[in-house]
This record gives structure tokens, C-alpha cells and sequence, in this order.
């Protein structure tokens, strides 16, 4: 989702500081940067936990199996926060992928006790991050919020068609996710971190 939020904040916010102000080139070195961390260092993790044994199954379907890919993830999210912090970088870009490793976090410690839709977490928290930044930025977001909605409505009806999960695990997630990304960017704004 932070691959999704990098694009998003790039060329489908047209007429912010994202889309004028960021040159076309660099918007993708961040992009690139932002989907190895998020998306092929994890995948290539899992894959690797799959051949060591340590889960049954890619899909990782069985609860307890999730709780250490997730730790593992959030791990790579830290470190490109942690590598972006000195790169001029836009500030709501390293918030939203500091965001996304702790609501991964959060998830991995709920995991533990109790299963929770991880895809949820990840819309959520992209629907959380786009309404503080509209919020902020003044800019209307309304159409790019609707689509996510309707984004979020079509992976939680394709969780349930799966009986991948529960309803209360669908709204826990959602709601986590939005609710991460939301208190992060407010804190981080509170605070003027850049």
C-alpha cells in the first residue's frame, strides 16, 4: 500500500506540491525504493521462510505462521524510514512508510492472539494517510477518497467471499490501519518532524 501511496501522492494529486514540485525522474527513484522495501524484500522473505520450513504454505492461511513475516516486514519499512530520513524525500512520504511498518507491527503483536486482515490494515491506513494530507495540504481529495473506499468495500467483500475472515476481523483491520496512519501523521505534524 505504500507503493499504492507513493503513486497516488505523485500523479493523482494534480495541482499539489507531489505533482509540481517533484521531478519526474525522482518520483520514481522513490517509488522504486519505496516498492523494493515494501513489496519485493518481503516477498523474497517470505519465499525464503517457505523454503527453510518455517511456514507450511506461501499464502501463510494458518494465524500463528503470520505473526513473524509481519515482524520482518515492518522491519523493512523502519529501515527505508530510517535511509530516507537524511535524502530529501517529501516528509509526508517518510511518515507514510514509517505509518505502515508500525500498523505491520501492530498487527504482527494482535496476530498473536487474535486474526486480523492485514489487507484492511493497508487500505485503511492509505485511506488515513490521503485524508490527512488533504486535510493538510487544503486540497480537495474527495474523488481519489471515494475510489478508496470503494477500494477498500471491494477487498473486504473478496476477504469475506474467500471466508478469509470474519467481519469484526475486516472492520478491526480497516479500522487499525486508519486509525495508525491518522495518529502518526497528526503526531509527526505535532511535533514538526520532517
Amino acid at each position: 500500500m505504500c507503493s499504492y501511496g507513493s503513486i497516488l501522492f505523485f500523479f493523482f494529486l494534480k495541482g499539489s506540491v507531489y505533482y509540481y514540485l517533484t521531478p519526474f525522474n525522482l518520483k520514481w527513484v522513490i517509488i522504486a525504493m519505496v516498492f523494493s522495501f515494501s513489496f519485493i524484500l518481503p516477498v523474497i522473505n517470505i519465499y525464503i521462510l517457505y523454503r527453510l520450513n518455517r511456514i507450511s504454505s506461501l499464502k501463510m492461511e494458518d494465524q500463528k505462521e503470520r505473526t513473524f513475516p509481519y515482524v520482518l516486514t515492518s522491519c523493512f519499512y523502519f529501515g527505508l524510514f530510517y535511509l530516507f530520513l537524511d535524502l530529501s524525500v517529501w516528509p509526508s512520504i517518510k511518515v507514510l512508510i514509517f505509518g505502515g511498518g508500525l500498523a505491520i507491527l501492530i498487527t504482527a503483536i494482535i496476530n498473536m492472539k487474535y486474526k486480523i486482515s492485514a489487507h484492511m490494515v493497508g487500505i485503511g491506513g492509505l485511506l488515513g494517510s490521503l485524508m490527512v494530507i488533504s486535510y493538510t495540504l487544503k486540497y480537495n481529495a474527495v474523488p481519489q477518497i471515494t475510489f478508496l473506499i470503494l477500494v477498500a468495500g471491494t477487498i473486504a467483500t473478496s476477504r469475506l467471499y474467500l471466508k478469509a475472515h470474519q467481519p469484526k476481523q475486516i472492520y478491526s483491520g480497516f479500522f487499525l490501519g486508519l486509525i495508525t496512519q491518522i495518529t502518526v501523521f497528526i503526531g509527526f505534524l505535532f511535533f514538526n518532524i520532517k
